[in-house]
């Protein structure tokens, strides 16, 4: 049986809402929860900073998309999609065991031959990651675009994404992480 109970696609909100724009996959996540009615064969995950704990949400999934922050050296604001290959996977040595991040769970997967052959990130690059509330304007401005994407690269996988019933402006409403 698979450990994400039957769902056959995986979304996973990456990152920290205390650490201003790390939280960007956070709120991407909750921005596509309520304004998109997603198929029931895909399941929407909080990831926060889980680490290898994310593995019982991630085994078993025949796609995985990632939404977090991601540092390419890009101008603050650049909207990244990595796909595949193209997310670094490895193990390195680490100061603490809290230390624990998407690369080594994508290398323990595959490892483990449970890695599925569909993995996307798609993010945007940080402008602020200190201590903080809330993501910078430049990182907020983007949060549509990123939804936007994931809804692209979901619908890519044959899942079937409809725009939910919301009352708002038409624009990204500021992130309530």
């Amino acid at each position: 049986m698979s450990t994400t109970d039957g769902k056959a696609f995986v979304v996973v909100g990456l990152g920290n809402p205390l650490m201003g724009d790390d939280g960007l996959g956070l709120c991407a996540l909750e921005q596509l929860a309520r304004e998109w009615a997603i198929d029931a064969s895909t399941q929407l995950v909080d990831g926060g900073t889980w680490g290898l704990s994310l593995l019982p949400s991630l085994e078993g999934a025949t796609g995985l998309l990632f939404l977090d922050a991601i540092r390419t050296n890009n101008a603050p604001g650049t909207v990244v999609e990595l796909r595949g290959e193209e997310i670094p996977r490895k193990i390195v040595t680490k100061l603490s065991p809290h230390e624990i991040d998407l690369r080594e769970v994508l290398a323990v997967m595959q490892l483990r031959g449970t890695l599925p052959r569909d993995v996307s990130a798609i993010g945007v690059e940080p402008e602020d990651v200190d201590l903080r509330d809330g993501l910078s304007a430049t990182v907020q401005s983007r949060l549509s675009d990123v939804v936007r994407l994931a809804i692209a690269r979901l619908e890519s996988w044959g899942v079937r994404c409809t725009p939910a019933t919301v009352s708002s402006t038409g624009s990204a409403l500021p992130c309530t992480r």
